[in-house]
C-alpha cells in the first residue's frame, strides 16, 4: 500500500521530469551542435520575463489633486486675512511723509521704548546737545529739529501727535502677534510645529510692499502648485524651492515673510493616478516585442565544452537537439521526497489518532492528483483552496493542514509552477484545511452549517487575493498595477470554495464520510428515521434523548467528537422499532410481553434483534458507517443479565436444558472508539439515573461508578482507548447532568 501510494503520487506530481532536456541552460555542451536548417524561434521564457519587468518597472502617473489645491489656497487666505487684520490695527506705514521723516526714522520712532522716547522729547524741548544719544536717536532729533525750524509750532505739535498715535497703534498690534493663533498646531503643512508667520519685521513692512507681497505670494503659490509638489518631498528641499521662487518676484524686505507664508501652507498636491499607471504598465508590457532568435543553416548553435545559454537552449529545443527524455535521477530523488512526505503524513495520522480507512486514503490521493491535472490544463489553476476545504472538512485540521503543506512543497518541486502563483493558492488551501477542520480540535465543534463554510470561502478568497498582492508587490513596487490580477485571484478562490461546497455532499455519500455539517443534518429530529422512532417507539425516543444528553456532555469533557456522539446516540436504538413492545420503556403500563412468552431464550433473541434490525434500517436509510457503528458497539458483547438469570432458574428446575452464556450475550463488536464507548456507558447509566429521584449526589455517583466498573471488568472497553482516569471523569459528568435534570423546584400553594 505504501509503495503504491508513493509511486502514484510521485508519478502524478512529478510529470515535469518525464520530458526533461539533458542539454539544459547552464549545462556544458558535450559536442558542437549545428543548425540543420535556417530558423527563427521565439524565446518565450525571455519574452515573458521582459514583459513582466516592463510591467513592474512602469513609472507612476501623478496628477494634481484639486481638492488639496483648494485647501492650500484657503489656508493661505486665512493667513493673509490675519495679516490684514493686524495691519488694520497698526494703521498706515509710513505714517508720515518720508520727505519729512525718513522711513528708518519713522520705524525707530514707532517702536522705540518709552524711556528712549522720553529722552528724545526732552532733548527736543531743551534744545540741548545730543552727542550722548545713539545714531538712531541722533538721526531722529536732526530730522525733527529741521522740521520744527522750517514749520510752525502747530505743525510740529501735529507731527508729535502723529508719532504718538503711531506708537500707540504699534504697541497694540504688537500684542496680537501670537504664533499659536496665527498658525494653529493642526495645520497640514509639512512642518509639525507652529511657525511664527508675523513678527515685528512684518509691522515695519511698508504698505506698498505688503500689498505687492500678497499678490506675488499667491502667484508664486499658483506656479508651484501647477508644477506639482510630491507628497514625500523633504522640508529642506521645499524650503530651497520656495526661496528660489520668492527671490525673483517679491520685494527683498518682504521675502522672509513670503517664505514663511508659503512654507506654512504648501503640502504635497500630487496623487497617483492608478488607472493611468495600470494602463501605462500594460502598454509597456505589450510594447515588448517577442524575442526572436534566428540562425542560418549550418551555423554553430553551441560549441563543445561551452555553457549552454538560454538562447542556445531555445534553438536546441526547437531543432529537437536538447535530448529530452525521462530524467530518472531527478524523478527518483523526487520519489524519495514523496516517500518522506508520506511518512510525515502517516506520523501525523498516528499522532492525532485519525484512524483513516482505505477509502479515505483513496480520496486523499485523488484530491492530491487533481492539482497536477489542473496544472496540466492551465498553468495558473491548482485547485488548492478546494482541496484544502474538502480535506480539512472531511478529516480535520491535522490531516488537512499536513496534506496542504506537503502538497505545496511537492508541487513547487514536481511541477515547476511559478511561486507568485503557487504561494497565494497554497495560502488559500492551507487556510481552508485549518479552518474547515477545526471540529477535530479539542473543545471545538467546528463549522456546522453550509453558511459558515460559505463565509470561510469568502475568507479564503480574500486571503488568496491579498497574498497575491503582497507576493507580487515585492517585484512590482506599484502595487496597484497588479490589483486587477489580485481581484481575479480572489474571485478564483471564491469559485474554488463554491465548487468544494457543491462537491462535498457527493463525496460524503460516495466515500461514506461524516462532517460536522452532515452530522448536524442527521441530528435533526425531523429526519425520517428519527420521526419514525418518536412515533413508533416514543419511550425509546425519550430514552435516546437522555442518553444523548449524557453522552454529549461526557464527549465534550473528554474532547471527543461531540457531533458524532450526538448523532450516533440518536440512532443507536432504532432497531427497537422492529418490536417496540418488547422493550419496557414502550409498554406504558401494559402487560409485559415477556411474561406472556415465558421463554428467556426467545426473549433474549428479541432483545438482541434490535441490533441486527437496527443495522438493516441504517443501511436502508443510508446512514454513514460512523453512525452505524454505534448500533452494535453501544451494546458490545454484554450479557443480557435479566433473562440469563431467568434461564439459570429454569435450568435448575429442568437440568436437561442446555444453557450457554453466548446465547445471552450480544454479538458485538465491543466499542472501537472513545465515542462509541461513551455511548455504551451513557446507555448503561440512563435507566439507573432516571430511577434515582430522591438519591443524594454521592449515592448516584457510587451507583454510576459501579456500572462503569462492571463494563470495565467485563473487558468491554479494551479497544476503545478510554483510560481509568477518564472513566472517573465520565461518572462525575453523568451525575452533574442527572442533577440538572432533577433540580429542586418551588412548592407552589394549592389552589
Amino acid at each position: 500500500m505504501l509503495v503504491l501510494v508513493v509511486l502514484c503520487i510521485s508519478s502524478g506530481l512529478g510529470y515535469r521530469f518525464y520530458n526533461q532536456p539533458k542539454l539544459d541552460v547552464g549545462k556544458i555542451a558535450p559536442q558542437t551542435l549545428i543548425a540543420p536548417y535556417s530558423a527563427s524561434v521565439e524565446d518565450v521564457t525571455t519574452t515573458e520575463e521582459k514583459r513582466r519587468e516592463a510591467h513592474s518597472g512602469a513609472s507612476a502617473v501623478w496628477v494634481v489633486d484639486r481638492e488639496v489645491n483648494e485647501e492650500i489656497y484657503q489656508n493661505l487666505q486665512v493667513l493673509l486675512t490675519q495679516g490684514r487684520e493686524i495691519r488694520a490695527q497698526l494703521g498706515n506705514f509710513p505714517f508720515y511723509k518720508t520727505a519729512i521723516l525718513s522711513t528708518a526714522t519713522q520705524t525707530y520712532l514707532r517702536q522705540a521704548p518709552q524711556p528712549q522716547w522720553q529722552i528724545l522729547l526732552q532733548t527736543l524741548e531743551k534744545n540741548s546737545n545730543f552727542t550722548n544719544l545713539n545714531s538712531e536717536q541722533q538721526r531722529a532729533v536732526r530730522e525733527l529739529r529741521t522740521y520744527r525750524q522750517f514749520n510752525s509750532p502747530q505743525a510740529f505739535t501735529q507731527l508729535l501727535k502723529a508719532i504718538a498715535s503711531a506708537r500707540q497703534n504699534y504697541n497694540l498690534a504688537l500684542t496680537t502677534l501670537n504664533p499659536e493663533e496665527i498658525f494653529p498646531q493642526n495645520t497640514h503643512s509639512i512642518y509639525n510645529q507652529p511657525l511664527i508667520i508675523y513678527d515685528e519685521s512684518f509691522l515695519n513692512l511698508a504698505d506698498a510692499d505688503w500689498q505687492k507681497t500678497q499678490i506675488q505670494v499667491r502667484q508664486t503659490l499658483e506656479r508651484m502648485l501647477a508644477q506639482g509638489i510630491y507628497p514625500g518631498i523633504s522640508p529642506d528641499t521645499l524650503k530651497s524651492a520656495i526661496a528660489m521662487q520668492v527671490s525673483v518676484s517679491i520685494p527683498q524686505t518682504a521675502q522672509p515673510l513670503a517664505n514663511r507664508l508659503l512654507l506654512a501652507v504648501i503640502q504635497g498636491n500630487l496623487v497617483k493616478d492608478i488607472e493611468q499607471t495600470k494602463l501605462i504598465a500594460e502598454q509597456a508590457a505589450k510594447a515588448v516585442k517577442p524575442i526572436i532568435v534566428s540562425i542560418p543553416k549550418g551555423e554553430v548553435i553551441v560549441s563543445a565544452g561551452t555553457t549552454i545559454t538560454q538562447t542556445n537552449f531555445v534553438l536546441l529545443d526547437y531543432f529537437q537537439l536538447s535530448q529530452r527524455s525521462i530524467d530518472w535521477l531527478r524523478l527518483t530523488q523526487f520519489t524519495v521526497i514523496v516517500g518522506l512526505a508520506v511518512a510525515i503524513f502517516r506520523w501525523v495520522e498516528i499522532r492525532f489518532k485519525a484512524k483513516l480507512r482505505r477509502k479515505d486514503y483513496i480520496l486523499i490521493i485523488l484530491l492530491i492528483l487533481s492539482a497536477p491535472l489542473l496544472l496540466f490544463l492551465s498553468k495558473s489553476l491548482t485547485g488548492l483552496p478546494a482541496i484544502g476545504l474538502l480535506v480539512g472538512s472531511f478529516y480535520g485540521t491535522a490531516i488537512g493542514g499536513t496534506v496542504m503543506g506537503l502538497l505545496t512543497i511537492l508541487l513547487s518541486i514536481g511541477s515547476g509552477m511559478s511561486w507568485h502563483n503557487l504561494i497565494p493558492s497554497a495560502a488559500g488551501g492551507i487556510l481552508g484545511g485549518f479552518m474547515a477542520g477545526q471540529w477535530r480540535f479539542p473543545g471545538r465543534e467546528g463549522l456546522r452549517t453550509r453558511e459558515e463554510l460559505a463565509t470561510l470561502g469568502i475568507l479564503i478568497a480574500l486571503t488568496q487575493g491579498v497574498v497575491y498582492l503582497l507576493v507580487n508587490t515585492a517585484i512590482a513596487p506599484l502595487w496597484y498595477t497588479v490589483l486587477g490580477t489580485a481581484a481575479l485571484k480572489s474571485l478564483a478562490g471564491l469559485i474554488w470554495s463554491i465548487l468544494a461546497l457543491g462537491l462535498s455532499p457527493y463525496l460524503e455519500a460516495l466515500f461514506d464520510l461524516v462532517t460536522p455539517i452532515r452530522l448536524a443534518e442527521l441530528s435533526n429530529p425531523n429526519r425520517p428515521l428519527l420521526k419514525r422512532l418518536a412515533h413508533e417507539a416514543p419511550g425509546t425516543f425519550q430514552h435516546t434523548l437522555f442518553v444523548a444528553t449524557l453522552a454529549e456532555a461526557a464527549a465534550r469533557a473528554l474532547n471527543c467528537n461531540v457531533e458524532l456522539v450526538r448523532a450516533g446516540v440518536l440512532y443507536h436504538d432504532i432497531g427497537k422499532m422492529h418490536d417496540p413492545l418488547g422493550f419496557i420503556e414502550n409498554q406504558m403500563g401494559s402487560p409485559n410481553k415477556h411474561d406472556e412468552i415465558n421463554n428467556p431464550w426467545k426473549s433474549a433473541e428479541i432483545i438482541k434483534k434490535h441490533v441486527s434490525e437496527g443495522l438493516v434500517m441504517a443501511r436502508q436509510y443510508k446512514l454513514p458507517s460512523a453512525i452505524r457503528a454505534f448500533i452494535p458497539e453501544h451494546q458490545g458483547t454484554i450479557l443480557i443479565a435479566y433473562f440469563y438469570q431467568q434461564a439459570k432458574q429454569q435450568q435448575q428446575d429442568n437440568p436437561q436444558q442446555i444453557l450457554q452464556e453466548s446465547d445471552f450475550r450480544y454479538d458485538g463488536p465491543i466499542p472501537q472508539s472513545r465515542e462509541t464507548a461513551i455511548a455504551m456507558l451513557a446507555d448503561a447509566c440512563e435507566a439507573a439515573l432516571r430511577a434515582q429521584k430522591d438519591a443524594t449526589p454521592e449515592a448516584a455517583l457510587a451507583m454510576v461508578n459501579n456500572i462503569l466498573k462492571a463494563r470495565w471488568q467485563d473487558r468491554q472497553l479494551v479497544d476503545s482507548g478510554l483510560t481509568r482516569q477518564e472513566m472517573s471523569q465520565i461518572s462525575h459528568v453523568f451525575v452533574q447532568v442527572w442533577q440538572q435534570f432533577h433540580h429542586q423546584r418551588i412548592a407552589y400553594p394549592k389552589l
